[in-house]
């Protein structure tokens, strides 16, 4: 490939991280987008799902909500360390776009639930599940999958920084995906079928295209890159090789060695433990954010309906995407990890306190609900260096499968436990303070984390 006039007149190193940069992340924020809408847009759908029988609804409760909102992440947890390992060994690309077929075939199909032809799989509560769990299956290994592939084209200092550009598909797809939903939901009955089918079905079609394009569009490794001038593909695929030669005890980075050394190392188990309890707390917030808000707000004007609808559930993650964003920042600029993985949580389980304790105004509620948002988001680049900090590669591809596995069961147990004490209580409440917990102990776990200027597999 050949290179511009002013581009030749930059070192080598800031070309190839601005063209790498442009190349793989606005599309790997796009699928990360697209996942996420699939994965959460039942908070929003769960509104009307749980009006009664010919009413539009299936006549669920926030119990049933809950549970198959949170079996997504059992069937995800099962095959999540095989898929991550397979990026890692085999192809990431083709890998990332079978993911993302299935899952949006199965996102699709999350429309038809209670339709004749799904009796085949019992009955709606039944069909709910057994799709839910499917779809888990079908994402497994994504998220992993994309942070091992990231550390194939980015170094340690800058890894932060480009997982964070990643992972903003998570507050942006709320921020975006939220109200789109809302709007469909209340804008859409093509076909005589209700709104909230079609959020499925229009939320989930896109990641089939999308699959099939990534084919196309990525690429495994920086020496296969024909969209990479051969200079900068000499300098990272070179800065990679040395960061990987000091991480190494011996000069072969072996399968089934890395794989024993990072399933058991203990470093990676303390981030299982402080993964699942943030998990825990973030999906239990997430999945019952929508319907927190239609408590908070119970009036039916058109500004309570706005506030309720669309910027209650939404505006959290704005502020979880600038936090994201300046922690990852000021993490690669300081070189500091554990802080910048500690504060954050402290913060949200503080501040998703405070909002629980001024509930009676709106304001102050929403306003703390705001600083959550940064709270249980700005760690989440900055948590996810510390596998490859340590290990080598496929020990840490190894470690990323079962720290997000292990951790993603926590997006079961929050879930679940918000609805069923919503069902148990009447209200929130209850299930909010259990996740202040879960958030706090995270917090707490975290500050174990020990950094040090080198760290290699011993």
């Amino acid at each position: 490939m050949a290179v511009s006039v002013a581009e030749s007149q930059l070192p080598v190193a800031e070309r190839a991280r601005r063209r790498i940069t442009w190349r793989l992340m606005p599309f790997l924020l796009l699928l990360y987008f697209l996942a996420y809408i699939d994965r959460t847009n039942v908070s929003v759908t769960a509104l009307d799902m749980k009006k009664p029988l010919g009413s539009g609804g299936l006549g669920f409760n926030d119990d049933i909500i809950g549970t198959g909102a949170g079996i997504f992440f059992i069937g995800y947890f099962l095959l999540e360390i095989p898929g991550t390992l397979i990026v890692e060994k085999w192809s990431a690309r083709k890998w990332i776009a079978r993911i993302m077929i299935s899952w949006g075939i199965i996102a699709t199909l999350m429309g038809f639930i209670g339709e004749q032809w799904m009796s085949f799989l019992g009955d709606n509560v039944s069909q709910f599940y057994v799709l839910r769990f499917i779809l888990g299956i079908a994402e497994a290994g994504f998220f992993p999958g994309i942070v091992v592939f990231l550390a194939h084209w980015f170094r340690y200092e800058d890894r932060a920084k480009a997982k964070a550009n990643f992972m903003i598909g998570i507050p942006i797809a709320s921020m975006i995906g939220v109200p789109l939903s809302q709007w469909i939901m209340s804008s859409i009955n093509w076909g005589g079928y209700e709104g909230w089918r079609w959020v499925f079905i229009l939320e989930g079609i896109p990641s089939i295209i999308f699959g099939i394009m990534t084919i196309f569009y990525l690429t495994d490794w920086p020496h296969q890159a024909k969209w990479l001038p051969d200079d900068e593909k000499q300098w990272i695929t070179g800065e990679l090789e040395r960061e990987r030669q000091e991480k190494l005890a011996s000069g072969k980075d072996d399968l089934w060695k890395g794989m024993k050394e990072g399933l058991f190392n203990p470093k990676t188990l303390l981030l299982c433990l402080i993964y699942i309890s943030i998990v825990t707390g973030f999906y239990g917030l997430t999945m019952f954010l929508p319907s927190i808000a239609e408590k908070m707000v119970p009036g039916t004007s058109t500004s309570d309906i706005i506030l309720k609808k669309y910027i209650i559930p939404a505006v959290p993650y704005v502020f979880g995407l600038v936090g994201m964003l300046w922690n990852s920042a000021h993490s690669d600029k300081t070189g500091e990890r554990r802080w910048h993985t500690v504060w954050p949580l402290l913060f949200g389980a503080v501040t998703l306190s405070l909002s629980l304790l001024t509930a009676s105004s709106v304001i102050f509620a929403f306003t703390f609900l705001c600083l959550t948002g940064i709270g249980v988001l700005a760690y989440l680049p900055v948590f996810w260096t510390w596998p490859s900090r340590f290990l080598a590669a496929s020990a840490s591809a190894a470690a990323v499968g079962l720290i997000n596995s292990f951790g993603n069961l926590g997006g079961y147990l929050g879930p679940k436990v918000v609805g069923w004490l919503s069902v148990e209580t009447g209200s929130y409440a209850a299930g909010q303070w259990f996740l202040v917990v879960c958030i706090l102990v995270a917090g707490l776990l975290a500050l174990m984390l020990k950094q040090q200027k080198k760290e290699a597999i011993q």
